[in-house]
């Protein structure tokens, strides 16, 4: 197969795509990048209304949301090649050229939170609040986000003889190369030549699935905040723990698979604290943040500084209004005698 041809045997698709959706004089832009980035675009539109409604301070909170964001591409970054050093031989340039994948999501959410939680200290915003916020936000970023993986035909797993299984020619030449390494770390024996469980697919409909959980039923149940991020992180937790363990190119300490093993330690502690939390919020009778006098106080001067930023903005309009007025009054009494009678004959024909 050509290394841009994709395929699902079964279905009889098959596509031929470019990880480039666009080069310009010489520079590529990658579907990857482009994948993350309307992530991270939906992921902020989605959080950015909530932010008030959990008693946040939405400026300030953008701040702490930018800076995580950032932080999720260095994690991310940092993680993928601390676990994979000795293909990058610290070359410099290497490192730092995301453009074609070699991202790591567990390293990405690590960053976000890091980078976040300072950003809270400095502009004083609340963090656990903020990361229920941001819970359900992880998970669009990562349900659009696993498409890059498509593109870049990475993410996939061992042979499977599902309808859905995929194949291209990326996959092919990857797995004829590593054939042997696969089953020295994992066990597993792969056919280059037969479809693979498209394992992208399967984390994003996963992710997309928890999403809906906690939007239409979690939010409106949860009864002490960090609910959501402890839903979110035993959700993606069990799922990644599951996917994990069908794909031939996961990250390796020894044969031990990484993502699998911090899948399910983060999904067994996350577990852990749900149901501790959920007692102890019941017994000492917790309120949420949102319902506490300091959240409503942070409403309220959101509130004024809105208004006061509104009337400011109306009263500069005002004030433009009424100098364009004097101008227009201005060139009137400017306006020669002469052609004022040429007006003025004009307008009684």
């Amino acid at each position: 197969m050509n290394l841009n041809e994709i395929a699902f045997p079964k279905l009889g698709w098959e596509f031929t795509v470019s990880p480039d959706a666009l080069v310009i004089g010489g520079f590529a832009i990658k579907w990857y990048a482009i994948c993350i980035a309307v992530g991270v675009i939906l992921a902020y539109i989605y959080a950015i209304p909530r932010l008030k409604k959990n008693g946040l301070d939405d400026d300030k909170a953008f701040n702490c949301v930018f800076l995580g964001f950032i932080g999720a591409i260095i994690g991310a970054r940092a993680y993928y090649v601390l676990m994979t050093l000795n293909v990058y031989n610290w070359d410099f340039l290497s490192i730092i050229n995301i453009r074609d994948g070699g991202l790591a999501i567990y390293g990405g959410i690590i960053g976000a939170i890091l980078f976040a939680f300072v950003a809270s200290r400095i502009w004083k915003v609340r963090f656990i609040p903020l990361l229920d916020v941001a819970a359900p936000s992880f998970l669009i970023g990562q349900a659009i986000g696993r498409w890059g993986n498509f593109f870049n035909q990475e993410a996939f797993g061992s042979n499977t003889e599902l309808p859905w299984g995929m194949t291209g020619g990326r996959i092919q030449s990857y797995l004829a190369q590593n054939v042997i390494n696969i089953y020295t770390d994992t066990g597993v024996v792969v056919d280059p030549m037969l479809p693979v469980h498209p394992c992208f697919l399967y984390e994003s409909l996963w992710c997309i699935a928890g999403f809906l959980l906690i939007h239409f039923f979690y939010s409106k149940i949860r009864t002490f905040d960090g609910e959501l991020i402890l839903v979110y992180a035993a959700w993606y937790g069990f799922g990644r723990a599951a996917i994990e363990s069908f794909r031939t190119d996961s990250l390796m300490i020894g044969n031990i698979r990484v993502s699998q093993l911090l899948g399910v330690i983060t999904a067994v502690i996350a577990v852990g604290l749900i149901v501790y939390l959920s007692i102890r919020t019941k017994k000492k009778n917790i309120p949420l943040y949102k319902d506490t006098e300091e959240a409503a106080a942070v409403i309220a001067a959101v509130a004024a500084r809105e208004k006061e930023y509104a009337d400011k903005k109306a009263e500069k309009a005002a004030e433009k209004a009424a100098k364009k007025a004097e101008k227009s009054r201005e060139l009137e009494r400017d306006l020669k005698p002469d052609e004022k009678l040429i007006d003025d004959d004009e307008s009684e024909e």
